[in-house]
Protein backbone atom coordinates (compact mmCIF):
# COMPACT_ATOMS: atom_id res chain seq x y z
CA UNK A 1 0.00 0.00 0.00
CA UNK A 2 1.20 3.53 -0.89
CA UNK A 3 1.81 6.08 2.19
CA UNK A 4 -0.77 8.91 0.77
CA UNK A 5 -3.89 6.27 1.29
CA UNK A 6 -2.91 5.08 4.70
CA UNK A 7 -3.10 8.42 6.21
CA UNK A 8 -5.64 10.14 4.51
CA UNK A 9 -8.40 10.99 6.81
CA UNK A 10 -11.99 12.17 4.69
CA UNK A 11 -13.10 14.36 8.11
CA UNK A 12 -10.62 17.08 6.71
CA UNK A 13 -11.60 16.89 3.46
CA UNK A 14 -13.19 20.03 1.33
CA UNK A 15 -14.38 17.62 -1.57
CA UNK A 16 -12.38 20.06 -4.04
CA UNK A 17 -11.42 17.69 -6.38
CA UNK A 18 -8.26 18.86 -6.36
CA UNK A 19 -6.43 15.97 -5.96
CA UNK A 20 -8.68 13.67 -8.29
CA UNK A 21 -7.63 16.16 -11.03
CA UNK A 22 -4.25 16.31 -10.53
CA UNK A 23 -3.22 12.77 -10.47
CA UNK A 24 -1.76 11.52 -13.36
CA UNK A 25 -2.63 8.05 -13.16
CA UNK A 26 -6.37 8.54 -12.31
CA UNK A 27 -5.92 6.79 -9.21
CA UNK A 28 -8.45 9.22 -7.05
CA UNK A 29 -12.23 8.74 -7.79
CA UNK A 30 -14.57 10.95 -5.87
CA UNK A 31 -17.30 9.14 -3.88
CA UNK A 32 -19.61 10.33 -1.85
CA UNK A 33 -20.67 9.97 1.57
CA UNK A 34 -24.14 8.77 3.73
CA UNK A 35 -24.47 12.63 4.07
CA UNK A 36 -23.94 13.57 0.68
CA UNK A 37 -19.77 14.95 0.55
CA UNK A 38 -17.23 14.06 -1.43
CA UNK A 39 -14.33 12.50 -0.52
CA UNK A 40 -11.56 11.08 -2.35
CA UNK A 41 -10.68 6.98 -2.74
CA UNK A 42 -7.21 6.47 -3.40
CA UNK A 43 -6.53 3.37 -5.92
CA UNK A 44 -3.54 1.36 -4.15
CA UNK A 45 -3.14 -0.60 -7.47
CA UNK A 46 -3.02 2.50 -9.97
CA UNK A 47 -1.32 5.26 -7.43
CA UNK A 48 2.40 5.88 -8.01
CA UNK A 49 2.91 7.55 -4.93
CA UNK A 50 3.98 10.88 -6.74
CA UNK A 51 2.89 12.88 -3.75
CA UNK A 52 0.63 15.69 -6.32
CA UNK A 53 -2.47 15.24 -4.43
CA UNK A 54 -1.11 15.77 -1.52
CA UNK A 55 0.78 19.12 -2.99
CA UNK A 56 -2.15 20.32 -4.44
CA UNK A 57 -4.63 19.61 -1.31
CA UNK A 58 -5.49 22.76 0.60
CA UNK A 59 -5.80 20.61 4.24
CA UNK A 60 -3.08 18.85 3.64
CA UNK A 61 -1.33 19.14 6.85
CA UNK A 62 -4.85 17.88 8.27
CA UNK A 63 -5.84 15.39 5.76
CA UNK A 64 -2.54 13.30 6.21
CA UNK A 65 -3.19 13.44 9.92
CA UNK A 66 -0.22 15.62 10.97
Amino acid sequence: RNNISINFNKNYCCGCTACSSICPQSAISMLRDDEGFFYPLINDDTCINCGLCVKVCVFKEKSRGK
